[in-house]
């Protein structure tokens, strides 16, 4: 069937034109869901509810299970199987089956005909509360996600209708626990203080107590529903995948104790960026809501791209997220396991060496043009020459590029994860950590497998670029008949107006586009953390995401604002002048100076206060002051009056002095307080001048970041990505001033400065946006009176902006 009779037929049940489209393109799911569709007998369409069972059949059903495929679909034309559960569930019986299906078990299995009513959901519900009760009354709406979970888990519930258990929970916990109130909007990370007091010790992050345990991954009482619910919370139990041999899943379940267990398995050949923060709160959030280990296993099998740096990198990353792996191992820990397993593999007569070149391979899979298929000719040469050159290979006699370790699998296979992978190559490069004792290298395709068998992975959780290799991966291990994990993919994190992809990074770094692989503008975890990213905030960020089938890239905006969102909750506000202006006020005494005390952060006494001098001299930004006034501007203007910021009264500005150039040198203001003054319409920051306070804290650099490219698709621009670059992506502020409260928020976090953590320096520049210290800041004893510290600031986002401000 051509392409676009695939197309019309997969609308025909309710698929979107994209979705069809991709579908049909899909060379695995494509036919699976044609038959599906023909053995159902709606060749000319059905309702999109019942297309998107067919759908769901189509796309899980297993190779065990297929040859009951039309069973299958018929049972959902007759109405039998009505949900994805009852899918699943339906698919997990026939895999198991043989010969005939007997119907009567199936239906048990599979919930036929089972209806729970209302009042069983309700009796279900309300047992399962009162044997949570004291955990509810106690943490509240914090369980409300595990005990929904649970409750989906309830035998009596198995067949019920999810949205009827949920409402039905909700409203149980209601009537026990009340509506929500202010104890259950409880901020992430943050103990509230019910006194207003300034801190006795110093604190630990964002000028404010918190408890180093509590990040996203290990807030108490809570689990995100990401974990529990949606498309994770469809995953297996431990031990409910099929083995080839039932001892093995004896075995693995012996060494796992029934537990998860997941592995975070990232390639030490570069640094990790935002899309590797989704893998890591997948595979550590999951084990940790089903109380099971993830390992941190490090895929060393390229010795020519990996660097210490990097293994470096990773493991500072993932524990800067706030999660901590159970064990860190290395692909490389099994080089001599690999090896022996490789050897068995030709033994089974499932591997070959052979003699190709990557072009012949090329060829003989069909070539640029999809031909069709052959057979290498080294690929059925007796078994005892295969392990003859294998061990030559081990040995070091041959050439890079000269021969390889090939998998037998299957060349007429649809799927390219088929066509005889290769497992082993040469390459006279030595280990990071094994030096130079092996000249030969397993593959990905052969190691990913392999090694999450010996470590007993319950999920081998990845992105959707691996779902075609999810067959292969279940082929090499039933070809040498040891544990098989089950592995799920999940849609990839991609993010508009950057790239990802560590070439095209490289490229920006190596021709001094950006300043480095921590450089604010990328989306590496580096680049993040030095730009004051709040690790907490792209963990909430990601699970709020949550897990899809479906690939998608996220606006930019949309993370900028959850992390804004983030900030405005857990940072401490100061003043800070970008483009000083200086105004003297003319009728307050030379000596005049008032000690004004300013909260960190307004009706938030848990942020402590601080003091700040007001006198004579004062500087406001450029920005807030014009000599032509009008109508719709409402900051200072000669003649005009405004508030200064937590100052009594207002000023007006009487009078401009220029120098000889016409440039403005100050203003000349008069001090309102009067009894009878108006209390002003706009307040504008400000920093005085004082030597007692040693006021303004002079700024060495304010940078000011902006998207690196001006599309949303750097990659689509025809003259190629750099072509992209926006040239204003950084502006940088060399005569700022801050006020004297920077002090005191830099040196609430001096320990983390200490460990050169500078960025946990955060706060909000009113009417500016937030910011970090970047770590060329250096707080050594001072080099003059006036500039004691040599501070460098990183804008980290802006503030939500008025659509209606000027």
């Amino acid at each position: 069937m051509a392409d676009q009779e695939l197309v019309g037929l997969f609308q025909s049940i309710g698929l979107t034109q994209q979705r069809a489209k991709d579908t049909a393109k899909n060379k695995k799911l494509a036919p699976t869901l044609k038959n599906t569709i023909t053995e159902a007998g709606f060749n000319e369409g059905c309702d999109k509810n019942t297309g998107s069972l067919l759908y769901t059949l189509a796309s899980t059903i297993t190779k065990d299970g297929i040859a009951h495929l039309g069973y299958l679909a018929r049972a959902i034309k007759d109405e039998r199987l009505k949900t994805a559960d009852q899918i699943a569930a339906a698919i997990k019986y026939v895999e198991n089956v043989s010969t005939e299906i007997n119907e009567k078990e199936f239906n048990e299995s599979a919930g036929v005909g089972v209806t729970v009513t209302s009042d069983q959901i309700k009796e279900a519900i309300a047992e399962h509360i009162e044997k949570n009760k004291e955990l509810l009354i106690k943490d509240r709406y914090k369980v409300l996600g595990p005990l929904l979970a649970q409750a989906k888990q309830i035998p009596a519930l198995r067949w019920a209708n999810g949205v009827a258990v949920k409402e039905e929970l909700e409203k149980q916990v209601t009537s026990l626990i009340g509506p929500k109130d202010e104890r259950d909007v409880v901020v992430k990370g943050k103990k509230k203080e019910t006194k207003p007091a300034k801190p006795a010790t110093p604190i630990q992050k964002d000028g404010q107590k918190v408890d180093s345990s509590t990040t996203a991954e290990t807030k108490k009482g809570t689990v995100p529903n990401m974990f529990l619910e949606g498309e994770l919370g469809k995953l297996h139990k431990p031990g409910g995948n099929k083995q080839i041999k039932p001892e093995l899943m004896e075995e693995h379940l012996k060494a796992t104790g029934g537990r998860v267990f997941t592995r975070f398995p990232p390639e030490p050949n570069g640094y990790l960026h935002i899309g590797h923060a989704k893998a890591i709160n997948v595979n550590f959030g999951y084990a940790k809501a089903h109380n099971g280990v993830c390992y941190l296993r490090y895929d060393d099998t390229n010795p020519e791209a990996e660097e210490e740096r990097y293994f470096t990198s990773i493991k500072e990353a993932v524990e800067w997220l706030g999660f901590t792996p159970w064990k860190i191992t290395y692909s490389s820990d099994y080089f001599d396991k690999l090896y022996e397993l490789a050897v068995e593999l030709i033994k089974r007569d499932k591997a070959y060496v052979c003699c190709c070149t990557p072009e012949e391979m090329h060829e003989m899979r069909g070539g640029d043009n999809g031909g069709a298929r052959s057979e290498c000719v080294h690929r059925n040469r007796p078994i005892e020459e295969s392990l003859v050159d294998f061990q030559k290979m081990k040995e070091g006699r041959f050439k890079e590029g000269e021969v390889t370790l090939r998998m037998k699998m299957d060349m007429q296979s649809g799927s390219p994860q088929f066509w005889d992978l290769v497992a082993y190559r040469v390459m006279y490069t030595p280990h990071h950590r094994t030096g130079d004792k092996w000249c030969i290298y397993p593959t990905y395709d052969y190691t990913h497998c392999l090694c999450d068998s010996f470590e007993n992975i319950s999920h081998s959780l990845c992105t959707l670029e691996f779902r075609m290799s999810r067959e292969s991966y279940y082929w090499l291990c039933d070809a040498l008949e040891v544990y098989k994990p089950v592995q799920f993919e999940y849609n990839r994190l991609n993010i508009n107006n950057t790239v990802m992809s560590k070439r095209k990074i490289a490229k920006l770094v190596n021709e001094k586009y950006v300043s480095g692989w921590d450089d604010p503008r990328l989306y590496t975890l580096p680049a993040l953390r030095r730009r004051g990213v709040p690790p907490e905030a792209i963990n909430g960020f990601v699970q709020d995401l949550g897990v899809t089938l479906s690939n998608s890239t996220i606006q930019v905006s949309r993370f900028d604002k959850y992390i804004r969102d983030y900030l405005d909750v857990h940072v401490p506000r100061l003043m800070i002048i970008l483009e000083p202006l200086k105004l003297i006020i003319e009728n307050l005494p030379e000596n005049f100076e008032q000690e004004l005390t300013i909260p960190f952060k307004p009706r938030d006494s848990s942020m402590g206060e601080h003091h700040v001098p007001f006198g004579k001299i004062v500087y406001i930004d450029k920005s807030d002051f014009r000599e032509q006034d009008s109508p719709d501007y409402f900051r200072l203007a000669v003649g005009k009056t405004v508030g200064l910021l937590h100052v009594p009264h207002p000023i007006t500005c009487i009078d401009v002095k220029k120098d000889e150039q016409g440039n403005i040198q100050h203003l000349i203001c008069r001090y309102e307080n009067a009894p009878d003054t108006k209390k002003p319409k706009t307040y504008i920051q400000w920093i005085s001048e004082s030597k007692k306070y040693k006021s303004p804290v002079r700024l060495s650099e304010v940078r000011i970041y902006n998207n690196l490219f001006l599309s949303e698709n750097p990659a689509a621009h025809p003259d190629g990505f750099l072509a992209d670059i926006n040239l204003n992506s950084l502006e940088i502020f060399e005569d700022s001033l801050a006020e004297v409260g920077i002090r005191e928020v830099t040196n609430r976090s001096i320990e983390q400065i200490k460990q050169k953590e500078y960025e946990c320096v955060r706060f909000q520049a009113i009417r500016v946006g937030y910011f970090c210290l970047d770590k060329d800041t250096k707080l050594e004893a001072p080099t003059s009176e006036e500039k004691s510290h040599h501070f460098v600031l990183n804008r980290i986002v802006t503030l939500k902006e008025d659509p209606k401000k000027n």
